[in-house]
């Protein structure tokens, strides 16, 4: 008696395991099919991107604008239709495979994977925003570099590398901030920044304009006396 209701627990727990397999089957397929086809897209799709950008010409418009020494210097090449044709790529690949995994019920990579694709723009939005400072700061140094030899002064170049680099910084600084990445660390090392310019600012006019400071003061006083 005691063996016939042992053997009927068993053979009821290995129905609940078939049962619980057979029923997940159909749904494993219908997330592979959908995950196959998914990377097929993505793949025709990022192929195509990468051969539209090549056709618009930007990576000659980036070097136009002066930003080839930038990715020599960091062993790159400019092939800005590989990017996008990749970052198409992948950000389709994620999609399907977020679809998929809906589909199998896996609730938490689908939680990771949909927190990743709304990332992907950000990363883009940093991108252009790293991008649009080196061009920034290859214009300043050459209008600051101009106006400072025009007036005669001294120090032309450096002038000009301290207005371009400084473009660069801050745009590189906003792109971590659009990253989300040490954000607070960032504001902080920015404040510190202003702050110090400031403070030097301050320093600089109370030693060397003491006593023109002194004068204005005088000025106002004998004005508001009268």
């Amino acid at each position: 008696m005691l063996v016939q209701k042992w053997g009927n627990v068993i053979i009821g727990s290995l129905g609940n395991v078939w049962a619980s397999f057979s029923s997940f089957i159909p749904s494993f397929i219908g997330a592979l099919v959908v995950f196959v086809f998914g990377l097929v897209v993505a793949t025709a799709v990022g192929a195509l991107v990468e051969r539209v950008v090549r056709v618009l010409k930007l990576d000659e418009l980036l070097r136009k604008l002066g930003l080839a020494p930038y990715f020599e210097r960091a062993n790159l090449k400019i092939n800005s239709g590989r990017f996008f044709g990749q970052l198409v790529f992948w950000f389709l690949t994620i999609a399907f495979l977020l679809a998929a995994s809906d589909i199998l019920g896996f609730f938490a990579l689908s939680s990771f994977l949909r927190d990743v694709l709304l990332y992907i723009p950000n990363i883009i939005i940093a991108v252009v925003i790293v991008l649009a400072s080196v061009v920034l700061g290859n214009f300043l140094k050459r209008v600051v570099t101009a106006s400072v030899m025009s007036a005669q002064m001294h120090h032309a170049k450096f002038l000009g590398s301290l207005a371009g680099w400084s473009s660069v910084v801050f745009g590189f600084l906003t792109a971590l901030v659009q990253l989300g990445i040490a954000v607070s660390i960032i504001n902080t090392v920015i404040t510190g920044i202003i702050a110090m310019f400031a403070l030097a600012g301050g320093i600089a006019f109370g030693l060397g304009g003491k006593d023109y400071a002194a004068h204005l003061l005088g000025k106002f006083r004998d004005q508001v006396e009268r």
